[in-house]
């Protein structure tokens, strides 16, 4: 059964002191959630918006190795995350699914076949579960038939994963509430508690109905990711995080096809990119440059990024002559990587930091790929400082899967894996809740019509753009947001919701306003700005 968020509120104002207050619902934050209750703690996290609607809705997508990490010798970090990786790919079927990625060589490239070669060695040797392949011309042209020819000297084939981000999250969220733990999003951390110098709670303020409670804690934990010194400057704290912004463009796949990943250089200086089939889409990324914009102040793409962009793009695959009018949308995310004051953002290290500052801890920096590493980590710490709550941490946990249910027959085997990985044990649920023809998918994505209703009636949304860019990512498969069916969506979710006709009508406006401002590809000017200079010289 589904608890509320007016339940949850109900019970934050009665409950005595948490044995964990979490701050921040992106992958970070329910990493964390999940592995403290699966130790049996008392844990409750707060979200100032949505779930996952910073950083962890906003990434490449990709449950990564971390092969460029390898190039930059961070070798701990890539053998974490290809060892986590393998763990996500067997436990989460649907959700987290193998990708292959096609690495070209060019003859003037600095980083040559034989430089590839080696760290691609290194990376079966940490355990990628499928060996690389070296390529010929010819092999890597019938697998991406529109690269650019000029000094061509073969290439390599490997596999990584990608994933639906803000479905990680949800995925891992709901997983932990099923388990006892508690969440509510759309509340923000006024003010830290303190007692005898030392934080121990928060002032919690409800952001959609203006209440605030008091809330006690054992440890409050900081997981706002590039919003973290915001919380630390409570403890006097001096400034520690770099906010890095990427950006991304998905295209239609007739427009921009590639049957598997791309990686790639820019051709002015050298920094990584990728183009990869997603979610029936083609995916661009990415941008790695400082973010100087207020964090209060969603990112959006700007007219330099997305010609920045196209221009890689471009050189890569030149017979597309791929115009940025030709994307159905955009989004950026901003990283929280721990600033050392390199003149280069990309060579920025990706590891987590784990600091106590006067009682509060922060967890922050580090990958999607390895969260429940660094969440069983600082798990291990919290319990330290509350060593009257130390319990015998049981042994590693993996996920809950779905029993199945009357109308799991309605399904093909792929919609099946699909909802399994993104609903755990709610799949039966969904399933069965479903109404005539909701079982089809909603034209030009693989979501379905009952994904929508299950999302309204128990997934916590509180915002047409919580269901419309998280739940089900409409917002970024469809051009102009989905609007075209926004008739039959107000026909599922409305009454699931219980929002009056005057509501639906605001949130409508909100949403495509959002949609416009945040994920609306830059259009007629885009392609006339120059694109930024080089903060490197090639590699």
């Amino acid at each position: 059964m589904s608890v509320s968020r007016e339940q949850t509120w109900s019970r934050l104002e009665g409950h005595g002191p948490w044995d964990l207050v979490i701050v921040g619902g992106g992958i970070t934050g329910v990493g964390l959630l999940h592995e403290a209750t699966r130790r049996g703690l008392d844990a409750l996290l707060v979200e100032q918006g949505d779930f996952a609607s910073g950083t962890s809705s906003r990434s490449s997508k990709l449950v990564h190795g971390g092969l460029r990490y390898l190039a930059q010798g961070d070798l701990r970090l890539t053998w974490q995350s290809v060892r986590e990786r393998e763990r996500l790919l067997s436990e989460l079927p649907g959700l987290v699914e193998p990708i292959g990625f096609l690495m070209p060589s060019y003859a003037d490239d600095r980083m040559g076949k034989r430089m590839m070669r080696t760290g691609l060695r290194i990376y079966d040797f940490f355990g990628s579960g499928v060996p690389h392949k070296a390529l010929s011309v010819s092999d890597l042209l019938m697998l991406a038939p529109r690269l650019r020819l000029e000094r061509l000297a073969g290439g390599f084939w490997y596999r990584d994963a990608q994933t639906d981000d803000a479905r990680l999250v949800l995925r891992v969220l709901f997983d932990a509430l099923a388990a006892g733990a508690s969440a509510i999003n759309y509340a923000r951390v006024e003010e830290l508690l303190t007692r005898d110098g030392q934080v121990s709670g928060v002032v919690l303020r409800d952001k959609e109905q203006e209440r605030v409670v008091r809330i006690e804690a054992r440890a409050v934990v900081n997981a706002t990711g590039a919003w973290a010194d915001v919380l630390r400057a409570g403890v006097d704290a001096k400034p520690a995080i770099r906010p890095l912004r990427g950006s991304h463009l998905l295209f239609p796949s007739w427009r921009f096809a590639v049957a598997q990943a791309v990686a790639f250089r820019h051709p002015r200086d050298g920094r990584p990119m990728f183009a990869y089939p997603w979610e029936g889409l083609t995916l661009l990324g990415t941008t790695d440059l400082d973010h100087d914009r207020p964090l209060d102040e969603a990112p959006h793409i700007s007219p330099a990024e997305a010609a920045s962009l196209v221009e890689a793009a471009r050189a890569a695959f030149p017979g597309l002559s791929l115009s940025v009018s030709d994307a159905v949308s955009s989004y950026s995310g901003v990283r929280p990587v721990i600033g050392t004051g390199k003149k280069d953002p990309s060579k920025e290290s990706r590891e987590h930091v784990i600091w106590q500052e006067r009682g509060l801890w922060t967890v922050t920096g580090g990958k999607l790929t390895t969260f429940r590493e660094i969440a069983r980590e600082a798990v291990d710490k919290f319990e330290l400082s509350m060593p009257a709550q130390r319990v015998k941490a049981p042994k590693r946990g993996k996920f809950q899967q779905p029993p199945t249910g009357a109308r799991w027959g309605e399904l093909d085997v792929l919609e099946r894996r699909r909802l399994a990985g993104r609903y755990g044990t709610w799949t039966p649920a969904l399933v069965e809740a479903s109404r005539e023809g909701e079982l089809q998918r909603i034209p030009e994505t693989f979501f379905l019509w009952a994904e929508l209703r299950h999302a309204a009636r128990v997934e916590r949304v509180v915002h047409l753009e919580d269901l419309l860019l998280r739940r089900v990512r409409a917002g970024l498969l469809l051009s102009d947001g989905g609007a075209e069916h926004l008739k039959r969506i107000r026909a599922i979710c409305q009454p699931e919701l219980g929002w009056s006709d005057s509501r639906w009508a605001k949130e409508e406006d909100l949403y495509l306003a959002t949609w416009a401002r945040q994920h609306a590809p830059p259009r007629a000017t885009a392609e006339r700005v120059v694109a930024p200079r080089a903060s490197a010289p090639r590699p």
